[in-house]
């Protein structure tokens, strides 16, 4: 009997020892009157481990503990990382402060300014505020330089608009959203990102591969989420201004105020104005837009921790006009309508004029007595107008949408076992006008979606899922994804993934730079829902790995990642023939391979290299054959340095960074049947770009930088092909393989109240 004691004893002394192998804990901050509030989605991790975790919405977490790791960090944006040393597994409670609650400046170390997360099964990279501070972004299409998860192209000659791409897919094969809700599509794509200004963002997550089929079936290529800086947690007082040589001028304002304990307001302003002509390379055009824009934003925000309610309520309004074309160009005085007689004294000018209203509500509950299981509400509805007009050309859209989604999260057995289920339901009415046509559609949807979630952060991660979805154009159909890590060994993640897409292509709105050119636009449909065009259908797997390392007790990281996309059915826009543009459904092959290789290394204690070379083998069955995509760059190289002082006792700094990207050849469409005047060749050279900031910290308060950008004065040399005769058979803007502008001096100030 007594053996049987013993044995007993033994067995609950080790299920004891293994079940008190963790710490856990709660993460909180200090708010007014004493109290404290729960920080949600706080990353909490073993220094120099692969072993990390989240804190839930209660600020709760649990962490595996190891004896090799003594060092537990606690980190969360806005707000100060701390280390702590943990010698045995117990059960803590840390309070983190926020950057602004300091008696001096407070910044991140570069490192921690762009995260690859080694625990996640999605391949993830967050961007937050201080990697934004690293060039001056005057909007979220501005935001990605100093990165290289992401490609920025140029879009035109004539509008200045960038153009983002990733996986070599431009930007409609994103899902791009605020705050895990969608926010650029349909007729914002082209311009809404850069209805986002960049102050307002507070961090950035990419997503490379499907996405989550949380979010809906129409990322095929990856993610883009920007979290908007919150009332709570945002200055009091900020302003932002900046102005450069080329007669662009910006002003960015937000205003926070904590109206109680459970709530708290905000109002975000942004104006930009440019009124300055600017024609470098004396061609006759404009080689920057004339612009206004105002942009306003009011959020509120609402914390409970007693009855475990959060929301945040957000309204916009956007106004923003642009004026594009020939320098002399007046709207009032030489506007030529469609079927106009045209003499050859005519000057050719475009306006674009753009007013947008959206709003948003997010609405979540925690279970007081089950911390990992919550509920949670989306919505939001977007009105979206545009008038346009490119010389003879008219395109108008008013696009209004509507979005909503309800999550359930819960675990199944324990936490390491996870999912999330729900429903969620879109309307989209589109009313456009091109040239004399009008075209109206309507969309609606209905899904449905679980996703489960597994997580032994020290050696597996899965996250698969499947929706349904009813579309009234698209079909019922089912979006599956999965997405999955492994540690294979120390500070190593070895990731996989797999998913389906589906998209209505926009042809128009995602297309209106063809506008300005003399180009006939040819729809060559197959009967389908839109446009006489079937919906898009493309398949995306990929594999990545990361490998973390300490050389000379200096961290780093190199990660390798390859990402196939193969199409189904896609619309093509076929622009071989340089007097017209055709779209077709595709009838052959279409895919886009992606290879990159990324090197990270803390040269220094404040010295950080970022360096990067990618591969894409972009290729579109057209009419002469199976091509590489044009204005698709086969080669790009990618470096990154930035270098900081330390802080000074008075909270003074300087910070530089110098950004390079080295473009390869460009396959240029074909331009055979074009006049001598106006041919460009097949090919276009591979260039370098050079970008540098020095930014002077003078308080906690108080900062002015200086940039450049395009140090080196790269410029295309004919970027409006036909000139001399813009409303002629050969005019065309569409063209751009390198920046318009030359070198662009910039200056601005930061005020931190």
């Amino acid at each position: 009997m007594q053996k049987i004691y013993r044995l007993v004893a033994l067995l609950i002394a080790t299920n004891f020892t293994l079940y008190a192998q963790e710490v856990t804990g709660l993460v909180v901050e200090n708010i007014p009157n004493g109290k404290e509030l729960p920080l949600a989605g706080a990353n909490v991790y073993w220094l120099n481990s692969p072993i990390g975790a989240t804190t839930d919405q209660n600020g709760r977490f649990t962490i595996p503990q190891d004896p090799k790791y003594d060092r537990l960090v606690i980190s969360y944006i806005g707000f100060i990382t701390d280390t702590l040393t943990i010698g045995a597994p117990k059960d803590i409670k840390h309070i983190l402060l926020a950057n602004n609650q300091l008696e001096e400046v407070v910044v991140e170390k570069k490192r921690d300014a762009v995260k690859k997360t080694f625990f996640s099964a999605q391949n993830v990279v967050t961007i937050n505020s201080a990697e934004l501070l690293k060039a001056a972004c005057c909007n979220l299409s501005e935001s990605f330089e100093t990165n290289p998860a992401i490609d920025v192209n140029f879009n035109d000659a004539l509008t200045g608009t960038k153009q983002i791409q990733m996986l070599g897919l431009t930007s409609p094969y994103l899902m791009i959203t605020q705050e895990n809700i969608p926010m650029v599509r349909g007729a914002s794509q082209v311009y809404g990102l850069t209805f986002t200004p960049g102050t307002w963002v507070e961090s950035i997550q990419i997503t490379k591969g499907a996405g989550s089929v949380v979010n809906g079936f129409e990322s095929i290529s990856g993610q883009i989420n920007t979290e908007i800086v919150k009332p709570l947690t945002d200055y009091p007082v900020f302003l932002n201004g900046y102005a450069n040589l080329n007669g662009r001028l910006e002003l960015n304002a937000h205003i926070n105020q904590k109206i109680s304990d459970r709530w708290s307001t905000g109002i975000n302003v942004h104006a930009n104005n440019r009124s300055v002509k600017v024609d470098n390379n004396g061609d006759g055009f404009l080689d920057a837009p004339l612009a206004d824009q105002i942009n306003v934003q009011n959020r509120w925000q609402y914390q409970n921790p007693e009855t475990g309610w959060v929301s945040f309520l957000s309204f916009r309004y956007l106004n923003d006009d642009k004026q594009v074309g020939q320098v002399n160009y007046e709207p009032s005085i030489h506007r030529v309508n469609q079927g106009a007689a045209l003499d050859g004294s005519e000057i050719w000018g475009s306006e674009i004029n753009t007013n947008r209203f959206d709003s948003s509500a997010k609405l979540g509950y925690v279970f007081p007595e089950l911390p990992f299981q919550s509920i949670g509400f989306q919505a939001s509805y977007s009105n979206h107008k545009q008038d346009a007009y490119f010389g003879l050309n008219q395109y108008d859209i008013d696009h209004q949408s509507l979005y909503t989604n309800l999550i359930f999260n819960s675990i199944i057995g324990n936490t390491k076992n996870k999912f999330k289920a729900g429903l969620n339901a879109a309307y989209d009415g589109y009313d456009e006008l091109v040239n004399d046509q009008a075209f109206q559609r309507v969309d609606r949807s209905l899904g449905a979606f679980f996703e489960y979630g597994y997580e032994d952060l020290e050696r597996l991660s899965v996250t698969a899922g499947v929706r349904f979805d009813t579309h009234n154009r698209l079909g019922n159909f089912f979006t599956p994804r999965i997405h999955a890590r492994y540690t294979p060994w120390e500070r190593a993640s070895l990731r996989a993934s797999f998913g389906l897409g589906r998209r209505a292509a926009n042809i128009f709105a995602e297309n209106q730079r063809l506008f300005a050119s003399s180009r006939v636009i040819q729809l060559n449909g197959n009967g389908g829902d839109i446009y006489g065009f079937d919906a898009e259908k493309a398949m995306n797997f990929g594999v990545s790995y990361l490998q973390g390392f300490t050389l000379f007790n200096r961290p780093g990281n190199v990660s390798v990642d390859f990402y196939r996309t193969d199409f189904e059915n896609q619309v093509v826009v076929d622009w071989e023939n340089p007097s017209a543009v055709r779209f077709t459904n595709l009838t052959g092959e279409s895919f886009a391979n992606s290879l990159q290789v990324e090197f990270n290394y803390e040269i220094l204690p404040s010295l950080e290299l970022r360096t990067a070379y990618k591969y894409y083998d972009v290729k579109t069955s057209y009419q002469t054959g199976l091509l590489q995509q044009p204005l698709q760059a086969q080669n790009r190289y990618f470096l990154n340095l930035g270098y900081e002082t330390k802080i000074k006792e008075n909270g003074s700094q300087w910070r530089f960074d110098y950004t390079l990207h080295t473009v390869g050849e460009q396959r240029l469409p074909g331009s055979e049947n074009t006049v001598p005047t106006t041919q460009f060749g097949r090919v276009a050279d591979g260039y370098s770009l050079m970008n540098a900031q020095i930014t002077k910290v003078f308080s906690k308060k108080f900062e002015v930088y200086l940039g450049g950008e395009n140090l080196t004065g790269v410029r295309q040399g004919n970027p409006v092909l036909g000139a001399s005769d813009p409303f002629g058979p050969d005019f065309d803007t569409t063209v751009v393989f390198r920046p318009i502008l030359g070198t662009m001096v910039y200056t601005g100030f930061r005020f931190k109240g």
